[in-house]
């Protein structure tokens, strides 16, 4: 949780100081369910699937906009 935290302390200093900023933090778990499904990938039991952009224009329309 502490790059939550920090993340959460950047923003208010640049906040503070009126600095107009991007923060980018990225979140992740340890890895523990992942590994099963990047040995069946590398393994060729599941294959690397393209969202079509029709339904990532979709999605993004329910994504806020922030700032």
């Amino acid at each position: 949780m502490h790059a939550i935290a920090e993340t959460i302390r950047e923003a208010l200093r640049a906040k503070e100081s009126g600095e107009e900023t991007t923060i980018l933090m990225a979140l992740s778990g340890h890895g523990h369910f992942d590994l099963s499904a990047y040995e069946d990938f590398l393994a060729g039991r599941i294959s690397n699937y393209e969202l079509p952009d029709e339904a990532i224009k979709e999605a993004m329309k329910r994504v806020p906009v922030v700032g």
